[in-house]
């Protein structure tokens, strides 16, 4: 029997297509960006296409997608810097009350990754391995992973991530075990070091009844412009940023004192529940004139015991929709 081109296809597609969510997650911890990332899987997968011909199984397909997505990425990070977030270049700002500074568009932000981008549905697969995979996008970690050289990024990932072998990490580097090892002790070292900002923190404990009522008490405040009851919840030296604006708040009392003359009156925004980065997310909606609600930004929340550690405010619609989320609500045509 004759194997023609269309029915290769549906083989390729049929073998492949199983891992394209789990090399999205693998791209975005290289490269910090959702967009960047989704460009490399799609490199990724027509690079496997052009080669599928003359693989030989000496791999596993698995392992085979995964090298070629990762040099991929290697060869993306040859010619970008590392992604920031606010906080990650100044000290933080040191007047609430003054205006915003305006957002520096040319900066190339660290990105969210919403956790319908990675299929995150404990349904789906292994929760053990899907609790693995939310622990490995969180935003602190991300932004840690950008100091890290190139190289050594994906050794820490390929190896405490994914779990693969030193062995088989040399050969994806076209390198050594002991240079493997070495930049591996490297690698952990700097994050061990960024760990004061809280950069390389352990994952917070899966949601409980205790904080399924604190982000029902933090959502009530914002839609109530309840300045008082948020700060409440925040920790004492909570973190608030919000690219694309450089400036950057940290205290429960700055943040409080920054986002009363902006929470506007009660029922101006809207707080809907979603995920990102495997943390806490809520997609923030402003009432217009109109009284449409309009998609206005996504906050990713870390929460550490009883209070709200970090939010992380991007500052765009398109978040929003990433999450799989209307643009306009109430009374308006979605879109």
């Amino acid at each position: 029997m004759t194997v023609t081109s269309e029915t290769r296809a549906d083989e390729f597609a049929r073998q492949t297509d199983q891992y394209r969510r789990e090399l999205l997650a693998h791209c975005y911890r290289m490269l910090g960006s959702l967009h960047d990332a989704e460009d490399t899987v799609q490199e990724t997968y027509l690079r496997a296409w052009r080669g599928y011909d003359g693989f030989e199984g000496r791999s596993s397909l698995r392992t085979w997608l995964y090298t070629i997505a990762t040099r991929a990425c290697l060869r993306a990070l040859e010619s970008r810097g590392r992604r920031p977030m606010p906080s990650g270049l100044a000290g933080p700002g040191a007047d609430p009350d003054a205006p915003l500074d305006p957002p520096l568009t040319d900066v190339p932000w660290l990105e969210p990754f919403p956790d319908t981008a990675a299929g995150a549905d404990a349904s789906a697969g292994d929760p053990a391995a899907i609790a693995v995979g939310r622990e490995s996008t969180r935003l602190a970690l991300v932004a840690a992973l950008q100091y890290l050289p190139a190289r050594q990024r994906a050794v820490l990932i390929l190896r405490d991530v994914l779990r693969w072998r030193a062995a088989e990490v040399a050969r994806l580097l076209d390198t050594t075990t002991t240079a493997v090892n070495s930049a591996l002790r490297r690698a952990r070292a700097q994050l061990a070091g960024l760990d004061a900002d809280g950069a390389a923190r352990a994952a917070p404990a899966p949601a409980d009844a205790r904080q399924r009522e604190l982000l029902d008490r933090y959502v009530a405040a914002f839609e109530h412009a309840d300045v008082d009851g948020l700060v409440r919840l925040l920790a004492r030296d909570a973190v608030l940023e919000m690219p694309p604006h450089a400036t950057w708040f940290r205290g429960a009392e700055a943040i409080g004192r920054f986002l009363a003359p902006r929470l506007g009156a009660p029922g101006d925004l809207l707080m809907v529940a979603t995920r990102a980065n495997g943390q806490p997310a809520h997609a923030m909606y402003k009432r217009g004139a109109d009284c449409v609600q309009r998609a206005h930004g996504l906050i990713v929340l870390t929460v550490a015991g009883a209070r709200i550690d970090r939010l992380t405010v991007f500052l765009d619609a398109e978040w929003v929709r990433a999450c799989g989320l209307p643009a306009v609500r109430a009374g308006g045509a979605t879109s």
